[in-house]
């Protein structure tokens, strides 16, 4: 017995041997209504077969039918342009509206994009004390859309070099 009157479990010392644990054959699982093929009563626990069973993902030996399934996706990609205007808005609003701290690295713009966001901030500004808020916004979105579209149009930054 160890302090606190708790023993020690044992431990692998000379002469001893290593216990190693040798895993199981599955456990061959009751088919509900003989509805699954045997690869699912053997290689699935019961509680995926069950969900399995529910969602109508097995193929059916019944009618020789595979179960339906969900349309295979692509991955989308946002086009380097929308992504421009998109984030070159938001942050020119913000500016507009006083509500923007930092400088362009820390809203995540390059230094093309900031020049974007001030000629439109720039254009946005007269508009609003004239027009008021919602219409300065609008100012906004058609200059940064073109100024991006401009900006990528071959699929990449006009300019040289990528930091720009």
């Amino acid at each position: 017995m160890e302090r606190g009157g708790a023993t020690r479990p044992a431990t692998r010392g000379p002469g001893r041997p290593l216990r190693t644990r040798l895993p199981l054959p599955p456990l061959p699982l009751p088919s509900p209504s003989g509805l699954l093929p045997p690869v699912f009563t053997t290689a699935f626990p019961a509680a995926l077969v069950t969900v399995l069973l529910a969602t109508g993902c097995v193929p059916s030996e019944r009618t020789g039918t595979p179960a339906p399934s969900l349309p295979p996706t692509s991955p989308s990609a946002t086009a380097p342009e929308d992504v421009c205007v998109r984030i070159v808005t938001h942050w020119a609003r913000e500016v507009l509206d006083g509500t923007s701290y930092g400088d362009y690295q820390s809203m995540g713009l390059s230094n093309g994009q900031y020049d974007i966001l001030r000629d439109a901030v720039d254009a946005a500004r007269p508009v609003r004390e004239r027009q008021g808020t919602p219409a300065a916004h609008g100012v906004i979105g058609r200059h940064v859309r073109g100024a991006c579209a401009e900006r990528y149009r071959t699929g990449g930054p006009a300019d040289e070099g990528a930091w720009r």
